[in-house]
C-alpha cells in the first residue's frame, strides 16, 4: 500500500496484528474504551496466541466434541452450521470424524482463511463462509443441526443484536433442528472473574489483564495487554462480552421461537497453561428445538418436477403400538427428518396427506395432479396396523400408483405363521415353532427350552419383550399371559425355538430379478445388554429409550462367504414369492451351530433416518437421502414397466435412472 506526503509517494507498509503498538497506560473507566464493534479486529494472529492454551489444544477440541455428539445424538448425514466457528476447530474435528455436510462461518476474514487452509493442507471436507451472524447467507431450512461454540455468543452492544442472532438461527434450522450453545456461565463470572492477572503465553510473549463489569452489570470488560520481550507491546486491546444467565439466556432462545430449551451439562476447561482461562473457564451447554412449518417452496415449472404425494400415519390419532398410544417429539422429529432428507432430492415436489379423516376425499381431488404416492403410512389407516393394506387397496381404487408392497403382499407378511410355511415350501430355514390358539386351554410342546413367545400378528415388535423368553413352562406360560393381559392381543400366539447366534438383517431396494441392490448385512450389537438379560431386539430396543436394550447397535455383519450367499439368495426368493416391491428387510437369526432360520418378511420396512434399513444403506456409504431416493427410483422404473400406466407420467430416460448403491444385482 502507499501514501502520499508533500507529493512523494512513500512505499511504507500497514503494520500487522503482531507490530509494536503503543499502549495507553492506566485507563480508569475500561468500558469507555470498548469499540462497539470490537470483535471485528480483535480476532487475528494475536488472539490465536493469548488463547492457545484452550483455542490451540488437540484434546481440548476433541473432547468437546465428543460432549456436543453425545448431547444432540446428530447422524453422520446431518447438515450442521458451526456458527461463529474462529479457526474451524470444532468444524474440522466433526470432518475427520466423517460428518460429511459441516459448514463453519465467522466474521473473522484471518480465522476463516486459516480455517480454509487447514481443511486443504488435511484433504477434509469442511465448507467454510466469511459473514455477519445477524444475517446469515442460507435459505430458510437449511441445517439440521446449528452449534455455537466456544463461547461465541454475547459479543454485540445490545441484547437486540444477539436476539437477531438467534432468530436467524432459528430460520436457517429445519423443523426439528436442534441447536447447541456453548456459553460463559454469566452468574458464576459475574462472581468470580479475575480483575488483574498476567501468564506467559510462551518464551518470548505475555499478556496482562485487567477486567471489570460494566455500568450496567450485564457484561465484563476486559482489557488485554500483549508483550513480547524483545519487540515490546504488541497489542493494547478491549472487549466486552455480556454474561448470560441460565434464565436469561432460556427467556431470549424462547423469544426467537426455539423450545425445548435444556441446559445439559457444564464445561470446566483444564488448559496446559492452567492460569487465567477467562470467559472459558466455565461454560454451560445449552440446546433448543425448532418447532416451525417448512418454509414455501420456490418451484419450478410443475412440469420438471415429479409431483408425488406422501402418505404418512396421522399423528392427531391414537396408535395402540406406541407406549403411550400417541405420536410424541420423537415421533414428529423424525417426520421432519424425512421431510428434510426428501427436500434434498432433486427432481421432486412433495405434497404430505396425514389426515386419515379426509384423505379419500383429499386423494381424489389430487388424482389428476400427482405422479404417483410414496405411500409410509406403515401404522395402517386410522393407525390400525392390521389396516395397513387399506392404504395401497385405497390407492389402487382410485388408479394412483404407489411405492411398496401391495395389499396381498401386506396381508401375507402380516401373519408370521403363513410367512413360515411360505418359506419352508421354497426351501427356506426357520425355527422350529407350534402355534397357539386363542382358544386353546392346553398345548403339545415339542419344543426344547428355550423359546420365544411373539404375537402371530403385528409388527414394530408389538408384544415381544424381554420376558418374552422363557427357559420353562412356567416362563412360557407368563409369557403367553402377558401378551394377552398386558398387551391386550387376542389372537393366535406364535412359540419358537429361541436362537442364540447372531441377529441378523437384510435389506433389498429394487424389484428382482430385474434390478436390485442388496444393502450390507447387519448384526445386532448386544454388548451393551446386560448379561442377564436375553438378547433380542424387541418391543424394548425400539419404544423404550430408558431401557438397557435403547443401546443395541447395528454393525456390518461378518459371516463366511457361503452363509451369506444362502441368506441373499433365499431373500430373493421370499421377495419375489411374497411379492414384495421396491423395498423391503429380512430378518434372520444364526443358531448355535451357525446356521440361519428366518424369522420375518418387513414389507414397506420402518422408513425412519435411524431405523435398521437407514443404517444398512449408511454402512453401504448411502445418505438417508440416497436411500429415499433409490426407493423412488425403484417404484418408477417398475410402475413404467407396467402397461397400467407406461407412459402415463415417466419420461423414458426419468425410467432408466439407475439405483444408486455399493452392492448391486441385475
Amino acid at each position: 500500500m502507499t501514501e502520499q506526503l508533500n507529493g512523494h509517494k512513500s512505499t511504507k507498509k500497514l503494520k500487522p496484528p503482531s507490530s509494536v503498538v503503543r499502549p495507553l497506560g492506566p485507563v480508569p473507566n475500561l468500558e469507555e474504551h470498548v469499540p462497539p464493534d470490537w470483535w471485528r479486529r480483535i480476532f487475528n494472529s494475536v488472539y490465536l496466541k493469548t488463547d492457545s492454551d484452550v483455542v490451540g489444544d488437540p484434546n481440548i477440541t476433541r473432547s468437546e466434541v465428543d460432549l456436543f455428539i453425545s448431547t444432540l445424538n446428530f447422524p453422520p448425514d446431518a447438515r450442521i452450521l458451526d456458527l461463529c466457528c474462529g479457526q474451524g476447530r470444532h468444524t474440522l474435528e466433526l470432518a475427520r470424524r466423517g460428518f460429511a455436510n459441516v459448514e463453519g462461518f465467522d466474521r473473522s476474514h484471518y480465522l476463516i482463511q486459516k480455517a480454509k487452509s487447514t481443511a486443504r493442507s488435511s484433504g477434509l471436507r469442511a465448507r467454510f463462509r466469511e459473514g455477519d451472524a445477524r444475517k446469515l447467507p442460507y435459505n430458510a431450512d437449511s441445517f439440521d443441526v446449528v452449534l455455537m461454540l466456544g463461547n461465541s455468543f454475547g459479543y454485540f452492544e445490545t441484547v437486540q443484536d444477539d436476539a437477531r442472532v438467534l432468530r436467524e438461527i432459528f430460520r436457517v434450522l429445519r423443523p426439528s433442528g436442534r441447536l447447541l450453545i456453548d456459553v460463559a456461565d454469566g452468574e458464576w463470572l459475574h462472581a468470580n472473574y479475575d480483575p488483574r492477572s498476567w501468564e506467559w503465553l510462551d518464551r518470548k510473549h505475555f499478556v496482562c489483564r485487567e477486567r471489570t463489569l460494566s455500568a450496567d452489570n450485564q457484561r465484563l470488560v476486559s482489557r488485554e495487554v500483549v508483550t513480547h520481550v524483545e519487540k515490546g507491546v504488541i497489542a493494547d486491546q478491549f472487549y466486552a462480552e455480556r454474561l448470560y444467565t441460565r434464565d436469561h439466556l432460556s427467556g431470549l432462545l424462547s423469544a426467537a421461537g426455539l423450545s425445548d430449551i435444556q441446559f445439559n451439562a457444564e464445561i470446566k476447561t483444564d488448559s496446559a497453561r492452567n492460569q487465567d482461562l477467562g470467559m472459558m473457564g466455565r461454560r454451560i451447554i445449552a440446546t433448543a428445538a425448532v418447532r416451525k412449518e417448512w418454509a414455501a417452496q420456490r418451484l419450478k415449472a410443475t412440469g420438471s418436477l415429479r409431483q408425488v404425494v406422501v402418505i404418512q400415519g396421522d399423528p392427531n390419532r391414537p396408535d395402540r403400538l406406541k407406549p403411550d398410544a400417541k405420536f410424541d417429539k420423537d415421533d414428529l422429529e423424525t417426520i421432519d427428518s424425512l421431510k428434510s432428507a426428501l427436500q434434498q432430492i432433486e427432481g421432486y415436489h412433495f405434497t404430505y396427506l396425514d389426515n386419515h379423516s379426509t384423505l379419500i376425499e383429499d386423494l381424489r381431488k389430487m388424482k389428476s395432479k400427482v405422479d404417483y404416492a410414496l405411500n409410509l403410512c406403515d401404522e395402517g389407516f386410522n393407525n390400525e396396523a392390521r389396516k395397513e393394506l387399506h392404504i395401497p387397496a385405497l390407492l389402487e381404487q382410485m388408479g394412483i400408483p404407489y411405492t411398496g408392497g401391495n395389499p396381498q403382499c401386506l396381508a401375507y407378511c402380516y401373519d408370521k405363521a403363513l410367512v413360515r410355511g411360505i418359506a419352508e415350501q421354497l426351501g427356506v430355514p426357520v425355527p422350529r415353532a407350534i402355534f397357539v390358539k386363542p382358544e386353546d386351554t392346553t398345548f403339545d410342546m415339542k419344543l426344547n427350552f428355550p423359546v420365544i413367545v411373539k404375537p402371530n400378528f403385528g409388527d414394530s415388535s408389538f408384544g415381544i419383550t424381554q420376558r418374552s423368553v422363557a427357559s420353562d413352562h412356567g416362563e412360557l406360560l407368563n409369557a403367553i399371559s402377558e401378551i394377552r393381559t398386558g398387551f391386550g392381543y387376542e389372537k393366535p400366539i406364535l412359540v419358537e425355538e429361541f436362537l442364540t447366534g447372531e441377529d441378523l438383517s437384510v435389506g433389498i431396494v429394487g424389484n428382482p430379478p430385474s434390478s436390485y441392490n442388496v444393502l450390507p448385512i447387519t448384526r445386532e450389537d448386544y454388548s451393551a445388554v446386560p448379561a442377564e438379560l436375553p438378547r433380542i431386539c424387541g418391543y424394548e430396543a425400539k419404544w423404550m429409550p430408558d431401557s438397557p436394550y435403547w443401546n443395541i447397535r447395528s454393525l456390518k455383519a461378518d459371516l463366511p462367504a457361503k452363509t451369506e450367499e444362502d441368506i441373499v439368495e433365499w431373500c430373493l426368493r421370499l421377495f419375489e414369492r411374497l411379492e414384495c416391491r421396491d423395498y423391503a428387510r429380512f430378518d434372520w437369526r444364526l443358531d448355535s451351530q451357525g446356521r440361519p432360520r428366518l424369522l420375518e418378511v418387513n414389507p414397506n420396512p420402518g422408513w425412519c433416518w435411524d431405523g435398521h434399513l437407514a443404517k444398512m444403506a449408511g454402512l453401504g456409504n448411502l445418505s438417508y437421502s440416497d436411500l429415499l431416493a433409490n426407493i423412488l427410483r425403484a417404484a418408477e422404473r417398475r410402475i413404467a414397466a407396467d402397461p397400467s400406466f407406461a407412459g402415463v407420467f415417466l419420461s423414458a430416460d426419468a425410467s432408466q435412472r439407475a439405483l444408486t448403491a455399493p452392492t448391486s444385482q441385475s
